[in-house]
């Protein structure tokens, strides 16, 4: 399948397979990488320092397996909030430790938060005793992460091609 947007067309496959094998491993060296890609380092700095300059490439991370530092339980909250608290409440959410990930979004929720906890009690008391008694949140459910899978996105798959 491929991707006929315009903004894609700026990037070659080249660019696409290089984002491909950073986002697999952003810690390989970029002489590594070009051995294995069959491709100057020249070329390969060049490339990175362009998508990095193009703002396609924001910052290089690592990937935290936080099971190991005490994380049990990910959930998912949806909040019905009073719009003319929109601000105060983000604020408020954002200084909660265990609140990962804000989204304003469509449909019966107005926002969705990704929140973390060592476990079901945990969780229960930061959904009821500190997300829930934020002034303007009207009310909230809460999905809790059974299973995760994940997968590259199609325009990481088909650039390793």
């Amino acid at each position: 399948m491929e991707f006929s947007c315009r903004l894609l067309k700026q990037f070659d496959s080249l660019d696409m397979r290089l984002l491909y094998e950073l986002a697999a491993d952003s810690s390989v060296s970029v002489p590594a990488l070009a051995s294995s890609m069959d491709v100057s380092t020249s070329v390969l700095y060049s490339r990175i320092k362009r998508l990095v300059k193009k703002g396609l490439i924001k910052k290089y991370t690592i990937v935290i397996d936080d099971s190991l530092l005490g994380v049990g339980v990910r959930a998912s909250v949806g909040i019905k909030r009073d719009p003319k608290l929109k601000e105060s409440i983000h604020d408020s959410l954002m200084e909660a430790q265990e609140v990962e990930s804000i989204s304003e979004v469509t449909g019966r929720f107005d926002i969705m938060i990704r929140v973390h906890a060592r476990n079901l009690e945990e969780l229960h008391s930061i959904v009821i005793e500190k997300i829930g008694k934020i002034v303007g949140i009207q009310s909230t459910e809460t999905l809790v992460e059974l299973q995760k899978t994940e997968k590259d996105p199609a325009y990481l798959i088909e650039g390793r091609q």
